[in-house]
């Protein structure tokens, strides 16, 4: 039988967050010799390589098995301790991925929430590649735009966000005046959150895009937007008061597109995540389509 000790899981999972043995023994209050013996311990006792040497160091297959055996019971040791009130005033710690726009149109306040009874660290990415983080154990839940529940992990529908093409008033009058026209998208500057951003292709559909800038935070993104350095892809509920200011104009909003929210998170007896995810589901409700 393998008896997995839990300062070599504890090690793997600093090696995890911090990227070397050096930042992990630091992390940990030890020597870079202890970190190095207590992996060669684990790797020996499941007869698996679980980390490539490197700078950073990333985790084999195995190894990313591990971190999340490693987070779970570290998550679950957290909650036993806060039942019988041994926590002394610690709080279990939950790694979640949310994207830059749930944050910045409906999520953020239900979090807040959320951090009475959860230390919370927030990571942003991509809908479409925040299930990356949960695969690789960096990560309990997450808000994603895929329905296919990842191995390990269970999923639930949370709405949908509707986006359109928008722009200034200036920006559409100057580059739309016969609106979105084929010839008129090819000349005119298109704003998109980041390299990982496809909402602009796929509202453009094959037909090609002026010249491109990278705007990679939500609130600048929308300010971008207004300030006419593009037109960009934006959720009703971030566009809907810069609308009603008349700082932004939807130019094509019969093309919308729709994004499905879902919550995926660990299948794991926790009821401080089960809490969390209870929060997200009525906030979403009240928020989504």
């Amino acid at each position: 039988m393998v008896d997995l000790q839990p300062d070599q899981l504890r090690t793997l999972d600093a090696i995890s967050t911090a990227g070397t043995f050096e930042a992990a023994a630091q992390q940990l209050g030890v020597t870079p010799s202890a970190i190095s013996q207590r992996m060669r311990a684990l790797e020996a006792a499941v007869g698996q390589v679980l980390v490539r040497r490197g700078r950073p160091a990333t985790l084999t297959a195995p190894g990313e098995v591990l971190v999340r055996h490693a987070r779970r019971l570290a998550l679950q040791h957290a909650e036993v301790l806060a039942e019988l009130d041994l926590a002394e005033g610690d709080t279990p710690e939950l790694t979640l991925v949310i994207t830059g726009d749930a944050l910045t149109t409906w999520a953020l306040p239900v979090l807040a929430e959320a951090s009475a009874w959860a230390r919370l660290e927030i990571l942003r990415e991509d809908q479409d590649h925040s299930i990356d983080l949960l695969r690789d154990g960096k990560a309990v839940a997450t808000i994603t735009s895929v329905a296919e529940a990842v191995p390990g992990c269970r999923s639930t529908r949370l709405g949908r966000m509707r986006y359109r093409p928008v722009a200034s008033p200036a920006f559409v009058e100057r580059w739309f005046p016969d609106g979105p026209t084929a010839a008129a998208l090819e000349e005119a500057p298109v704003l998109v959150f980041d390299r990982k951003d496809d909402l602009q292709d796929r509202y453009l559909g094959g037909r090609a895009g002026g010249p491109r800038h990278h705007v990679p935070a939500s609130h600048e993104f929308l300010r971008a937007v207004e300030l006419g350095m593009g037109w960009g892809m934006l959720p009703d509920l971030q566009s809907q008061e810069s609308e009603a200011a008349g700082l932004l104009v939807g130019f094509d909003d019969a093309a919308s597109l729709t994004v499905p929210q879902y919550w995926q998170q660990w299948r794991l007896h926790s009821p401080t995540l089960d809490r969390v995810a209870t929060a997200v589901r009525e906030a979403a409700a009240a928020h989504l389509r």
